[in-house]
């Protein structure tokens, strides 16, 4: 009995710390990433039911970290091994990059309860996952690997494979809709009877299998709280409403004396159709009631103009930048873009 209470003391020392450990990034973005900027006054054009808040454009960035963190992951598999990928170095990212934003929102408004919230969810929930896997990768994955040897098995090449597509589902699909059991399926059926192929069946397998519980769980939650929104509007000049109405998911919603106001889709979507309707000459006035918008930019140097932070990317050789700017300008900053050495990446909705 003795011996039981002592184990039962351990795991609940062990339990506390990892807490602590989870924890320990979000008091410090509380505590220690705060800004004392006043923001500017703003008065929406559209109805408040259609507004969203400001601050939005800059919270969403944290879960796109996420989505990128795994394209970075991706690449590296392609050439690489797991252990090739710095998880630490992905972990650190997501939370630097939010203590970065948060002190920024204090010119766009105060953030909401529920989108901390949210975010500190996924960034706990990321942290546990790259944490463990870099716990195994950098162990017995590395093992296996130095034993397997340069070539990769074909379990190797099917897990990057689906590392990638993933990575690409991502952009426009919530993580927890991803098919799982289906890679755990794939792997099943693929594997060969080499040791790393063995290895990467279990040990993936069991990742996988955690995932679409997890997933399920996520899911189950999200259809009774309601998903978010997959639309906003924004007004627009310079556009006909002919050319609008060839526009796949724009639907027109009433002229205005600033221009014309309009329904779209939003996440990857909205990206390559602002591009387009900046390549028409079309410019947006106003975002779902707002001024402001964060967007991301990819270059081989590592600054940019307005950026607010910028980063290396695993696996590629250039820089993410993060830059907010007048909704106002965005349309003119898109058109710049192909004459300098900034790629547009994502553009921040709300």
């Amino acid at each position: 009995m003795k011996t039981l209470r002592r184990w039962i003391k351990r795991l609940g020392l062990l339990a506390v710390l990892l807490a602590l450990s989870l924890s320990a990034p979000v008091i410090y973005v509380e505590t220690m990433c705060r800004g004392n900027a006043t923001p500017e006054p703003y008065r929406a054009l559209i109805e408040p039911a259609h507004q969203r808040p400001e601050t939005r454009t800059l919270m969403t960035y944290p879960e796109w970290y996420i989505v990128h963190a795994y394209e970075d992951y991706a690449e590296v598999l392609r050439t690489g091994d797991p252990h090739d990928y710095a998880y630490l170095r992905g972990i650190g990212g997501f939370w630097s990059s939010l203590c970065a934003l948060n002190e920024e929102s204090s010119a766009y408004g105060e953030v909401d309860g529920a989108t901390k919230q949210m975010v500190y969810v996924i960034g706990v929930s990321f942290t546990a996952e790259l944490a463990l896997k870099a716990a195994y990768e950098e162990t017995l994955g590395r093992f296996f690997a130095v034993i397997r040897g340069s070539e990769h098995s074909p379990l190797d090449q099917i897990s990057a494979r689906q590392a990638a597509d993933y990575a690409t589902f991502l952009q426009q699909v919530p993580w927890y809709k991803w098919p799982f059991r289906d890679d755990v399926e794939e792997l099943s059926q693929e594997a060969t009877s080499a040791l790393r192929d063995r290895e990467r069946n279990i040990a993936l397998g069991l990742e996988y299998r955690a995932k679409a519980a997890y997933a399920d769980l996520i899911e189950q939650a999200v259809a009774q709280v309601g998903a978010d929104a997959l639309t906003l509007r924004m007004i627009v000049r310079g556009a006909s409403e002919a050319q609008l109405r060839d526009m796949d998911g724009v639907r027109i919603i009433q002229q205005r004396p600033e221009g014309i106001e309009i329904e779209t889709p939003r996440y990857r979507t909205l990206t390559h159709l602002l591009q387009n309707m900046a390549a028409q000459g079309i410019d947006v006035v106003e975002i779902a009631g707002n001024d402001d918008i964060l967007l991301t930019a990819l270059s081989k140097t590592p600054t940019a103009p307005g950026s607010i932070m910028s980063a290396r990317r695993q696996g590629f050789r250039d820089y993410r930048h993060l830059i907010g700017l007048k909704v106002a300008d965005l349309a003119e900053r898109l058109r710049d873009m192909p004459g300098s050495d900034l790629t547009l990446e994502h553009i921040h909705d709300y």
